[in-house]
């Protein structure tokens, strides 16, 4: 492979822009013997990705089960669902069905509380008037006196 095409397949793999064959045709190229001068400085690299390549650890690894996991997480949707589910219903069944007296006799006192609250406001007004009339009262007494 002559130098000029492996400086432009070296700055693409820094660039990370080679593709797997490009990549292999780099590393046949720094593993062999014979590579430029200008280089050599890059034959560590390879050599060192060749050498990782070629490790394999010797530890066993231990997985934990995954089956009590799904499991678990299977229950906790059912559970969430019953949840839900039970609030839905209460909230449903717990509003009150009236019969048909029973709607007549809240409107009826609806109708009363309205007119109660008007009296009261009336009420409140000739209060007000009389106090105007307790006042003239004790003026008239110091007049008089």
């Amino acid at each position: 492979m002559e130098s000029v095409k492996v400086k432009q397949l070296l700055d693409a793999y820094f660039e990370g822009k080679t593709s797997l064959s490009e990549e292999k045709m780099l590393q046949d190229y720094f593993n062999n013997k014979t590579v430029a001068d200008d280089l050599v400085q890059y034959k560590p690299i390879f050599a060192g990705l060749k050498a990782a390549r070629a490790e394999k650890s010797s530890k066993v690894f231990v997985l934990p089960d995954t089956k009590s996991r799904t499991i678990k997480s299977w229950w906790y949707a059912v559970a969430a669902m019953v949840v839900v589910a039970f609030g839905v219903g209460s909230f449903y069944f717990s509003q009150p069905n009236y019969s048909q007296e029973e709607k007549e006799a809240l409107a009826a006192f609806e109708k009363s509380k309205e007119a109660m609250l008007l009296l009261s406001e009336n009420f409140n007004k000739g209060t007000e008037q009389l106090s105007f009339v307790g006042q003239f009262g004790k003026t008239k007494d110091k007049i008089f006196e």
